[in-house]
């Protein structure tokens, strides 16, 4: 049998199918073409969906299950999407929306966590026994796995790692607080420290290529470090330092065997990840146990949401 997963995102919507051994045959995506109703954006769903199995040469009878990922609260026991903020959904019963069009088993998930799941299982958190992904986006997402299944919370609303506050009365946060590890450690955060910074020092590499290209992103940060910029690099230490705080942080609270790092940043692999693990393992409250988490970069990219999406109902099995 092979299994549907969907990422709903606020610019695309991407379907994939997915194997009995978690490999992604093969994928499609739409714009998302905000603002939409719910109900627009689930028949968006069954018609990308019906698409994708017809020029692959399936059908839903070959369908087991489909599973969705969805950026905000969702109830995963009820599929009510309670509240997403880029989708502009409170109280949204999208499961039951779905069922309207789809006749095979339905599971909402918020997306974050449905990502973890798909790295859990195929990605660089397989074999694990604990895992906990963190993503550097627009903000910073997470997902909690223990012992096969996803953490919920007792309201569905577990793994809110970025809302932790790493600064006390620092930045305002998106979320209505201060200090927020999101404030401070997003792919977003990371280019406005740099955008903050670069017009004091116009002979630096980092200005040439901002002013170049008119706009800032990790990946020229990332870009001018190599090259040894020192402007870039005191913004990268800085950046590490913030990042760092929240890893140790949670390493501290829930001891996972393996802490991952996803989103975009993690595309910069050692760069990134090297002088993170020289600042955390040593801030560890277990720095001295036989044993410690290994701290690595997640491996399935956007493929995770899809594969975590689309075999979501092995978690939920663990529940019955």
């Amino acid at each position: 049998m092979l299994y549907l997963g969907i990422d709903l995102g606020g610019t695309n919507i991407a379907a994939g199918l997915v194997s009995e051994e978690n490999q992604i045959i093969c994928t499609q995506s739409v714009p998302t073409g905000l603002p939409k109703q719910p109900e627009e954006i689930v028949r968006d769903i069954y018609y990308l969906s019906e698409k994708l199995l017809r020029e692959s040469g399936y059908s839903f009878e070959d369908i087991e299950s489909l599973g969705i990922g969805i950026p905000g609260t969702v109830n995963y026991k009820s599929g009510i999407v309670e509240y997403a903020n880029n989708l502009d959904f409170v109280n949204v019963p999208f499961a039951a929306l779905l069922k309207q069009y789809f006749s095979i088993p339905v599971c909402c998930e918020n997306d974050a966590r449905a990502a973890a799941f798909g790295e859990y299982i195929a990605g660089a958190g397989k074999n694990s026994h604990s895992m906990i992904l963190m993503t550097l986006g627009t903000g910073v997402g997470g997902g909690i796995i223990f012992d096969g299944k996803i953490w919920h919370g007792m309201n569905s609303a577990a793994g809110e790692i970025g809302h932790m506050v790493i600064r006390y009365n620092g930045k305002a946060c998106t979320c209505g607080r201060h200090g927020c590890l999101e404030a401070y450690a997003s792919a977003s955060a990371f280019s406005k420290m740099a955008l903050d910074e670069v017009p004091r020092h116009p002979n630096s590499a980092l200005y040439a290529a901002v002013t170049a290209a008119k706009r800032c992103n990790g990946k020229m940060i990332i870009d001018a470090v190599r090259q040894g910029d020192p402007i870039a690099c005191a913004i990268f230490d800085a950046y590490c330092g913030y990042l760092s705080d929240g890893i140790t942080n949670l390493i501290n609270i829930f001891q996972p065997e393996v802490f991952l790092i996803g989103g975009g940043l993690s595309a910069s692999g050692d760069i990134l990840l090297q002088p993170l693990k020289e600042r955390i393992y040593p801030e560890l409250y277990s720095r001295y146990a036989s044993e410690n988490t290994d701290i690595r970069i997640a491996a399935l990219g956007n493929d995770a949401g899809i594969i975590g999406a689309a075999r979501i109902a092995l978690s939920r099995e663990q529940d019955m």
